[in-house]
């Protein structure tokens, strides 16, 4: 696997991203405060539990790729973070991947509860429309097309539906194909609409959306991926969550369904496929192309 260096400038992007994104996202949800205070503070837990902001930041450098004002994409960056929240909480439960660590702390419904934490992803994924909402609308893009985006992505069809395929995987011997449709549902989805969100929030053109597009399918593929390396090679004080749960459960992953040097080979081709997409937004994508990268050799 090819390696990267990381300049100290873009450490700093990513960092400050998150620092803005964060500021944000304490401004649009509700206070701990607000009646009913208990899953108020579920919420807020769970969404200021640390992690990477991923999705947030490739919708504010889509928007910046496309020429725009990343400021404008703010609201749909937050409501990607708001809704992927709202997956892990409800992944985590004891009925689902069942897992009692998340970003280095113990989960949602380790805190407050199975019934609350429910309650939790419910709220979240609600507030993530609430929040999308906020969205000002585009000559090219009006409001029903960021909802029906975010909609069609978190449903049955993408989001839900890879979890169902995921679990009813368990225990099965998939095929590299049929592994490949549940990444691509679970995780690759999300991380293209957070692109195509961030773009659509600057009026993006068609033929850069298309690219865009092209580049996050890639991208969530290989993301996937290397998460399902990671889980096998890393320790759970890396990750911040619990390390080698996938091959407790039985769950296909890639590793164990082609190999580790496989998947790595795999996530390398995906990369340099996703990077080829960006060739017609120019030096504007810069940001997009140290991001992809970074996340093939990131190490958590």
């Amino acid at each position: 696997m090819p390696t990267q260096t990381v300049t100290t400038d873009f450490s700093d992007y990513i960092k400050k991203t998150a620092v803005t994104v964060d500021q944000a996202l304490h401004q649009f949800l509700p206070s701990e405060k607000t009646a009913p205070a208990t899953i108020h503070k579920a919420m807020r837990y769970s969404v200021f539990a640390g992690g990477k902001r991923l999705r947030p930041v490739l919708a504010l450098a889509a928007a910046e790729a496309c020429g725009g004002d990343p400021a404008k994409a703010m609201p749909a960056a937050c409501a990607v973070e708001i809704l992927h929240t709202y997956s892990l909480v409800h992944d985590d439960l004891p009925c689902m991947d069942d897992d009692d660590l998340r970003r280095g702390r113990p989960t949602c419904h380790k805190v407050f509860g199975d019934g609350m934490a429910v309650l939790c992803g419910d709220a979240l994924l609600t507030e993530s429309f609430l929040i999308l909402a906020r969205t000002l609308p585009t000559a090219r893009y009006k409001m029903e097309s960021f909802i029906h985006e975010l909609a069609l992505t978190s449903g049955s069809r993408h989001l839900i539906g890879g979890q169902v395929m995921d679990l009813e995987g368990e225990g099965q011997a998939l095929t590299k194909a049929q592994l490949v449709k549940i990444h691509k549902a679970k995780t690759a989805a999300l991380l293209t609409t957070s692109l195509r969100l961030g773009a659509m929030s600057v009026n993006a053109t068609p033929a850069r959306l298309e690219a865009l597009t092209t580049f996050g399918n890639c991208l969530g593929l290989a993301f996937q991926i290397i998460d399902d390396i990671l889980d096998v090679t890393q320790s759970t004080e890396v990750l911040g969550k619990t390390a080698g749960k996938d091959a407790k459960v039985d769950k296909a992953t890639y590793p164990a369904v082609v190999g580790l040097d496989a998947s790595r080979k795999e996530a390398a081709t995906l990369t340099k496929k996703a990077l080829a997409a960006l060739e017609p937004l120019g030096t504007k994508a810069h940001r997009l192309r140290e991001l992809a990268s970074f996340l093939l050799v990131r190490e958590y």
